[in-house]
């Protein structure tokens, strides 16, 4: 190839790359408005998006906050309560301390056994209430169904003991601010 083609096709190569870069800068010329607004549209969605995706980012942050809360309290609870079943069933053998003194005479000849009676009672309410078992003192207070279970109405004319409990027949127990066992009592009317 001669000096002068090799000059010629250099030439034409220059020209070509020239008008390929000039129509190239007119065809993003023309479509630049276009574009940029599609980009800014594109933009406001990502922007968008990424809210959405904080926003649902926080709500499970928050919801799981309050389950590790909720599963802490109801640990706490499961620990606190945790021998309600258990304590409960000895407030039956309570029960039997009670009537078994309410039926031994009190007499001379039974003075040792009803005293070991009330002594082995005595040692059980004590290891109860160490565990958070209090006996409920009902009498003379206002009737709360939410507290009572009222078993009888009984008139009576005195003002002062309407709505008032005015017996009770069987004890009621709480553990540590929760009644467990309600008392049956009987209510004035």
């Amino acid at each position: 190839m001669s000096k002068k083609n090799h000059k010629n096709s250099k030439e034409d190569l220059e020209n070509k790359n020239l008008e390929e870069m000039t129509s190239k800068e007119e065809e993003t010329s023309t479509e630049t408005p276009e574009k940029e607004d599609a980009e800014c549209q594109g933009t406001e969605a990502l922007a968008q998006e990424l809210e959405e995706l904080k926003d649902t980012h926080l709500r499970l942050r928050a919801e799981y906050d309050n389950f590790r809360k909720r599963t802490l309290r109801e640990k706490a609870d499961l620990i606190k309560y945790a021998g309600e079943k258990a304590i409960v069933d000895f407030l039956e053998v309570v029960d039997d301390f009670d009537r078994a003194l309410s039926n031994i005479p009190e007499t001379e000849d039974n003075k040792e056994l009803r005293d070991g009676v009330e002594l082995i009672r005595l040692k059980m309410l004590t290891k109860l209430k160490a565990q958070g078992v209090h006996e409920m003192e009902v009498i003379g207070e206002d009737f709360d169904a939410e507290h009572h279970e009222a078993v009888a109405m009984v008139p009576t004319d005195d003002q002062s003991k309407k709505g008032k409990i005015v017996d009770c027949v069987q004890k009621g127990y709480s553990l540590n601010d929760k009644v467990i066992r309600h008392p049956k009592v009987v209510v004035g009317q």
